[in-house]
């Protein structure tokens, strides 16, 4: 009896996982998109370019809150110290837009690829990515020409 009874649990369990694939097949937007996700970003990741190192750059992300209520971001983080994002800790009003600055120091020279995490409706995250390349200036602002100095001292 408690054979039969596990076996009829089972089979129930396993039409409703089917019915539940069967659904996600006929509508796939329903999985990969919660209903209730009501901050949008309008871009989740910007490249700087070539950056000349030691001269900090900065760009706005804009979010929108598509929902009914007011938003509020309860953080944004960067994923290291030599990225610095500011927002605004006033609730963001529903069809309201909102920037999150991003600014990166460019302190080492190479490739940079960061993340920063916008926590927001009790555990809910989104993450917007900078990338770009920092170059080194060269030592002085151009190269050192040795016939000025022999122009200077014909001349006198």
């Amino acid at each position: 009896m408690k054979k039969e009874l596990l076996l009829i649990i089972c089979i129930l369990f396993m039409a409703l996982a089917v019915n539940a694939q069967a659904s996600i097949l006929k509508n796939p937007s329903a999985a990969s998109a919660p209903q209730d996700d009501i901050l949008q970003l309008k871009e989740t990741s910007y490249s700087f370019g070539k950056i000349p190192q030691g001269r900090p750059v900065i760009h706005v992300f804009e979010i929108v809150n598509t929902g009914k209520d007011p938003l509020m971001l309860e953080n944004v983080q960067a994923s290291c110290g030599c990225t610095t994002p500011e927002w605004s800790r006033e609730p963001i009003a529903a069809g309201a837009t909102a920037p999150i600055k991003v600014g990166y120091n460019a302190y080492a020279d190479g490739h940079f690829n960061k993340t920063v995490t916008i926590y927001y409706n009790n555990g809910r995250t989104k993450a917007l990515i900078i990338s770009g390349e920092v170059y080194k200036l060269p030592a002085t602002a151009a190269p050192e020409n040795a016939s000025v100095q022999f122009l200077k001292q014909t001349n006198q």
